[in-house]
């Protein structure tokens, strides 16, 4: 199996679900609670270590007790976490997610008291003990320092849009993977992200599908024989056939 290191963030999640969600100024008793760990990078990371690959987190986890929830989730999933900084100050993020019975709506309210992972830590990693990279789009102006570094290892790596931040399109020559979210595509103003193709993103390479069940299904054409032809691909979630345009 392959070992992979994921960039990015942990969260403690606090969801409350409700019965309907509340209007503005109104009390409302939640139905039932829960306190988990969240973060996309790390989520990743617990998802592939039960696949059966060797999971390593490179973030920033504060010394205070809220971490312990990510700390022990994390032992449970066997995801290593020495690449971890962990300043002595500083605020766990927290999610505060209001989850409604009635509709299956979510509604978050994120707080963050915490800077990003940094370059130099990242610098001073031995990446040839990695088979893979994987990179949330955060703190842009330290990502292409990251990215440029793995290129020159020769390590394969993937980055992850979730949210137009700024700058970030910038890199997207660096990766070899890009994964896009739904929310990244719609702000983009694409009603349809791969249907039909030509529509989606112009970046060159093939480009492959992937449905609500994460399946991924390459275009019937497509067939690599070379690395270089492997360099790009460029996945995405399609929307419902009623959302096309």
């Amino acid at each position: 199996m392959s070992s992979i290191l994921a960039v990015g963030i942990a969260t403690l999640d606090i969801v409350n679900t409700l019965a309907s969600y509340p209007r503005e100024d109104e009390e409302v008793r939640a139905l039932a609670q829960s306190r988990v760990r969240g973060g996309n990078a790390t989520n990743t990371l617990v998802i592939l270590s039960q696949l059966g690959h060797h999971c390593s987190w490179a973030g920033v986890l504060p010394r205070e007790p809220d971490s312990q929830v990510v700390l022990d989730d994390l032992d449970r999933y066997r995801v290593d976490i020495t690449a971890v900084q962990r300043p002595v100050s500083g605020k766990l993020p927290t999610s505060y997610i209001s989850l409604s019975a009635e509709t299956g709506s979510r509604t978050i309210v994120h707080y963050r008291d915490l800077p990003e992972y940094d370059f130099d830590v990242f610098d001073a990693l031995d990446l040839s003990r990695y088979d893979w990279l994987h990179f949330e789009g955060r703190n842009i102006g330290e990502l292409g320092s990251m990215l440029e570094k793995a290129r020159q290892a020769g390590v394969p790596c993937s980055l992850e849009a979730e949210k137009p931040r700024e700058g970030i399109e910038n890199l997207f020559d660096l990766p070899d993977v890009l994964l896009f979210s739904r929310a990244y595509v719609r702000q983009k103003g694409f009603q349809a992200c791969l249907r039909p193709r030509d529509r989606f993103w112009d970046i060159p390479g093939p480009k492959i599908d992937s449905a609500f069940d994460n399946l991924f299904v390459p275009q019937p054409s497509w067939s690599p024989s070379t690395t270089q032809q492997l360099r790009k691909l460029v996945a995405a979630p399609y929307l419902a056939p009623n959302d096309w345009t």
